[in-house]
């Protein structure tokens, strides 16, 4: 299995979990009996999955601030659970080059969502991406102070 299809299933228990409403633990398991995966791809697919549905509240709050005048509950819901995916994965896991993250959320958007769903999450996450750039930037010291 590849990364990409973890990205899938844990996009799938997203979708069920806000839309379905399923408890995403029980859509995850039945997913990985439905799946026979390797244990280095199991684990990915557990860890997306796992660490967006325990920082929803956080990656919402992200997502709400750089969305521009694009409340959650407007967008589609393939494209806020992407996001969410997404976003996930640019905060928690450093590993992962942004434009990888992108480029498969964007891929993602444009095989499950309508004909706008990539273009959409690729300016939400370009912003997202600038924002947490701007937020992790060092001050420069020039002789001995801090330029402002």
């Amino acid at each position: 299995m590849s990364r990409r299809l973890a990205r899938e299933l844990a996009f799938y228990v997203l979708f069920q979990s806000d839309l379905g409403q399923v408890p995403w633990h029980d859509a995850m398991e039945r997913l990985m009996d439905e799946y026979e995966l390797a244990a280095e791809d199991g684990a990915f697919f557990q860890e997306l999955t796992g660490g967006a549905m325990t920082k929803l509240g956080e990656i919402d709050g992200l997502l709400l601030r750089y969305s521009q005048d694009w409340p959650l509950a407007r967008m589609a819901s393939t494209d806020r659970n992407l996001l969410r995916l997404a976003v996930y994965e640019l905060l928690y896991r450093n590993d992962i080059p942004l434009e990888v993250t992108v480029n498969e959320a964007v891929e993602l958007a444009k095989k499950f969502g309508d004909e706008d769903s990539g273009k959409f999450v690729n300016g939400v996450l370009g912003t997202v991406i600038r924002e947490i750039r701007k937020m992790v930037e060092v001050p420069v010291k020039i002789d001995g102070g801090v330029d402002e």
